[in-house]
């Protein structure tokens, strides 16, 4: 039987037109399924369903979401995050994980999910902070983090008393439930995001968090280099250390539209 299914062109592209085809007509898809996103039932016969390929180094891992909740797409992720998000294991937030084109040793950031009150509103934010400094790739020393991400549109914060802007392009991918990855715009033309910061593991986030999320559709990124934030047990000290790291100019940010719920 058809399924109100929707499989997006970049989704097309990688399964081929057949299976594309073979899904829409309602082969080897479920009737009922967990959604990827919120993990609530969906019905594929009764409700817009969209398909989400999660794609690894060797494995493509094709899943479903109400189409409310994701648009289809296709995601790439490192191998072993994709096993982790099948696997539905979940850590911690603040695991370390590496920045795309820099050294392993300069490359291991720190992200911490809390909630920032700015004009009086609750914001979904993530802080983001190397365990040392992050040279540019090709340099043998030096710290160029915030420059980096200045680069890529990030803005220079000097007090949290508005929210920082949009940054067109990126997003931060919420499936499962769970915290999956910071995207950024795929380079060299390439149609899809790439992975910007991405899990080991998904993570888990507050439920304040996940509603606030889907209350502003939006996550704000704040980072800073290491030794700015540090580990704060409590969201009033994070926020402490916010405001001090602005103050002392180091800190920028920007606000992602939410993927998922």
């Amino acid at each position: 039987m058809p399924r109100l299914l929707d499989v997006s062109d970049d989704v097309r592209a990688e399964i081929g037109d057949e299976e594309a085809d073979r899904l829409l007509a309602g082969g080897n898809v479920p009737g009922s399924y967990d959604c990827t996103s919120c993990r609530t039932a969906g019905d594929s016969e009764q409700e817009r369903t969209s398909t989400v390929l999660f794609v690894g180094d060797e494995t493509a891992v094709l899943a479903f979401a109400h189409a409310a909740c994701l648009p289809s797409q296709v995601v790439r992720v490192a191998e072993d995050q994709l096993q982790g998000a099948v696997r539905s294991v979940a850590d911690a937030p603040g695991t370390p994980d590496q920045v795309p084109g820099a050294a392993p040793s300069q490359a291991v950031l720190g992200v911490t999910s809390g909630l920032v009150l700015i004009a009086g509103e609750l914001h979904p934010a993530l802080v983001v902070e190397p365990t040392g400094p992050i040279a540019r790739p090709g340099a043998d020393s030096g710290d160029d983090f915030l420059p980096l991400l200045i680069e890529q549109g990030y803005m220079p914060v000097t007090s949290l008393e508005e929210a920082p802007r949009g940054l067109e392009g990126w997003s931060v991918l919420l499936a499962m439930g769970q915290l999956h990855a910071v995207l950024q715009p795929g380079t060299g033309g390439a149609p899809s995001q790439v992975a910007w910061w991405q899990a080991h593991q998904p993570l888990l986030v507050t439920e304040g968090w996940r509603a606030a999320a889907n209350k502003t559709q939006k996550v704000l990124i704040f980072a800073a280099p290491a030794g700015s934030i540090g580990r704060q047990p409590r969201e009033d000290l994070l926020r402490d250390a916010l405001d001090k790291a602005a103050a002392n100019g180091r800190l920028v940010a920007a606000a992602l539209p939410l993927a998922g719920t």
